[in-house]
């Protein structure tokens, strides 16, 4: 089997650590193989005990390679975006003083030359997306090779997070005796998955549902422009059932999966399922109708920040709408209740593929998708960023600095908080002012 054709996507999540699989064949990609264990060792996504995390990822390793008669150690691991910042970014380098042929030298150089301004020590860039090559001058190229000139320039976005977050990942890499072919952020990888060329285009708010946090990331033009995080998920959810109908988090966990509607005007009156109560001898009955509106109050919080956060920078009125993924998304009900709440067009985003047709699933696939479908411009770009984990398919001796390079940081910033907090929460917006105002936040 050939290894440049195989992916193997790593999702370190706080419910579950995946591994999957997948083999491209003939533009196709199929999944060969799925590892999945329950998540020790994280909390809100980020690791706090390397060793629990190695040994539950060394197990979903093993159920991989089992599942899909395979011996694989390179990776591409997700990364989360929680505290992610997002710079633009701009690099320029002279190819020569007469007009000559650009190579994949110089798009290397340039997005080195991109990355040449200043990032924090405590941060580490984990990504960096193409917006634009200016050739001589003339901008929206997508691809400068084979053209000649004398200066080209990059307009990008850079991806950086905490530096103790990569270090913690790298850790458990090498205890795993895993190579790293390359990072991906969680928020690219799902939204490639989860949402069609015209949302990507156009704008979309794609809200990916976790057991610790709920994100949303607001998507245009194929470009991540913002984050917004709220810290709390699927656990919370679990352990307000467990306090309200006084049982244990192991039974209030099987109690949402089973019963657990997050509308309560999809409930059937006087529906009741059996509780097992601490201190009762005898289960107690409990309305499904009764759950559904403990499991709605929290809803209602996490969307409500949400909303708070995204109105800010007009998201919302994005013409995709909303797009949930993500283990809760499941939980029957929630889309209509995700409408009523947010008030646009929202729709849930679940895998296909057999043996993952659940949304919990979806950031592990979108890594192996996002890994596959990267063109040879954009993995030039990318290994600017992990030299070492360049694809098999540019395999070229590349510079490591550019012959003169010329960058510039832009002053714009976006990560998880707006630049102006706001005490009150603004008044929704009518769409089509709102999808001016996005565009004066983002794109002025």
């Amino acid at each position: 089997m050939d290894k440049a054709q195989v992916y193997v996507g790593l999702d370190i999540g706080t419910t579950a650590i995946r591994v999957i699989v997948g083999e491209a064949v003939n533009g196709q990609l199929n999944v060969i193989g799925v590892g999945s264990e329950r998540s020790q060792g994280l909390k809100d996504g980020v690791i706090v005990d390397i060793d629990k995390v190695v040994t539950a990822t060394r197990t979903a390793v093993q159920q991989a390679q089992t599942k899909s008669n395979l011996k694989f150690d390179q990776v591409v691991v997700g990364v989360p975006a929680k505290d992610l910042l997002i710079q633009p970014t701009h690099g320029m380098i002279i190819v020569a003083e007469q007009p000559k042929e650009i190579s994949e030298v110089e798009v290397f150089n340039v997005a080195t030359a991109s990355l040449s301004h200043s990032i924090p020590a405590e941060r580490e860039v984990v990504a960096i997306t193409p917006e634009q090559f200016i050739v001589d001058g003339q901008g929206g190229v997508t691809d400068p090779r084979g053209m000649s000139a004398t200066r080209v320039e990059l307009d990008a976005f850079v991806y950086s997070v905490p530096r103790i977050v990569i270090n913690n990942i790298r850790k458990v890499l090498q205890k795993v005796g895993l190579r790293l072919k390359h990072f991906v952020l969680n928020p690219l990888a799902l939204a490639q998955l989860a949402l069609n060329d015209g949302e990507q285009d156009f704008g979309t708010v794609l809200i990916d549902m976790g057991g610790a946090q709920s994100t949303a990331y607001a998507i245009h033009d194929h470009q991540l422009k913002y984050v917004a995080v709220d810290e709390e998920g699927g656990l919370n959810l679990t352990k307000d059932v467990s306090v309200v109908l006084n049982t244990s988090l192991s039974n209030a966990e099987k109690i949402k999966r089973d019963y657990g509607m997050a509308d309560p005007d999809q409930t059937t009156p006087g529906e009741k399922f059996p509780v097992e109560v601490v201190g009762k001898d005898e289960p107690v009955l409990v309305e499904e109708t009764y759950l559904s509106e403990i499991l709605e109050a929290r809803f209602e919080q996490i969307f409500d920040r949400l909303d708070h956060d995204l109105v800010k920078v007009d998201a919302l009125a994005l013409p995709g709408g909303v797009v949930l993924t993500g283990g809760v998304a499941e939980t029957v009900g929630l889309v209509p209740l995700a409408e009523r709440l947010l008030n646009v067009t929202v729709r849930l985003y679940s895998p296909q593929e057999m043996g993952l047709r659940n949304a919990g699933f979806a950031t592990g696939l979108g890594l192996i998708a996002y890994a596959n479908n990267l063109s040879e411009i954009e993995l030039l770009v990318t290994s600017v960023v992990n030299q070492g984990a360049l694809d098999a398919t540019v395999s070229h001796d590349l510079p490591q600095q550019p012959n003169q390079v010329n960058s510039k940081k832009q002053e714009r910033q976006y990560g998880t908080k707006p630049e102006a907090e706001t005490e009150e929460k603004p008044a929704k917006p009518h769409k089509q002012g709102g999808i001016r105002a996005f565009f004066k936040n983002f794109f002025d």
